[in-house]
C-alpha cells in the first residue's frame, strides 16, 4: 500500500460517520467551536490586535487617515531607506510625503533584486486580533507574496475597524481560499533546541504595522 492510499484510507475512516446525503460538507459537519473568545467592543478588539502584534515583536503605530503619509515618511526616514518597493495598486497618496526612490513590483524581479530593496509598504486583506495575525491575499495594494518575504523591512497598513476581526473563523469568511494567502504573525523568527531566537530567516526581520482609523 502506498503512502497516498494510507492517507486516503485515514480520511475515509475519519469521515465514516458523516451523513451520506446531498448536504454540503459545511452543513454535514457540526462546527461547535466558539467563533470568538469573549465579547469585546470594537475598541477592545483593535486594542487586543495591537497588544498581540507587539507581543510578537512587531512595531505598532496608530494614526488617522490624514496622518498616514507623514507617518510613513518618518518610518522610512528612521530606517534610512533609500528604496521602497510599492505594489501596483497602492494608494499613491500614502507615500506623498517621502522622496525615497520607488521600486515597482514586477513579475520578473528575482530574489537578488528584491533583496537589495530597503523597505516594502503594503496594505492587507484582514487582521486577526486574537492571534495578532496580518493576512495578505495578493491584492493590487499588497502585491506578490515574494515582495513581503525577501526585503528586510515590511510596513503593513491596516484600516480599523473595517479590516480587523476578532478570530480566525471570522477572518476565513472574508478570504478567498483560491487566492495566495500569506499569514504573518510578527517578524520572521525561529528558535533552535536551545531556544535561541533568530529573526529574518524566512522573511523580514522588522515588521511595522500601522493601524489607521
Amino acid at each position: 500500500m502506498s503512502s497516498r492510499e494510507r492517507i486516503l484510507g485515514r480520511v475515509r475512516r475519519a469521515l465514516a460517520d458523516v451523513p451520506q446525503d446531498d448536504a454540503s460538507y459545511g452543513e454535514a459537519v457540526t462546527r461547535g467551536y466558539l467563533r470568538e473568545h469573549g465579547a469585546r467592543s470594537t475598541e477592545e478588539t483593535v486594542a487586543l490586535l495591537a497588544e498581540n502584534l507587539a507581543d510578537y515583536r512587531a512595531l505598532v503605530h496608530r494614526c488617522g487617515e490624514a496622518e498616514l503619509p507623514s507617518l510613513l515618511a518618518r518610518l522610512l526616514a528612521e530606517r534610512k531607506a533609500a528604496t521602497v518597493l510599492v505594489p501596483t495598486g497602492l494608494d499613491e497618496a500614502w507615500l506623498a510625503r517621502t522622496d525615497v526612490a520607488r521600486v515597482a513590483d514586477r513579475a520578473e524581479s528575482g530574489a537578488h533584486e528584491l533583496d537589495r530593496v530597503d523597505s516594502v509598504v503594503t496594505a492587507c486583506a484582514v487582521a486577526i486580533a486574537e492571534t495578532g495575525t496580518i493576512v495578505l491575499d495578493g491584492g493590487p495594494n499588497q502585491g506578490r507574496r515574494r515582495i513581503t518575504l525577501i526585503p528586510d523591512h515590511h510596513i503593513c497598513v491596516v484600516r480599523v475597524p473595517g479590516q480587523v476581526v476578532s478570530s480566525v473563523p471570522q477572518a476565513l469568511e472574508r478570504l478567498d481560499p483560491a487566492r495566495p494567502l500569506t499569514w504573518i504573525s510578527g517578524p520572521s523568527a525561529t528558535s533552535d533546541i536551545e531556544l535561541d531566537r533568530v529573526e529574518g530567516v524566512h522573511g523580514p526581520r522588522t515588521l511595522e504595522v500601522i493601524l489607521v482609523g
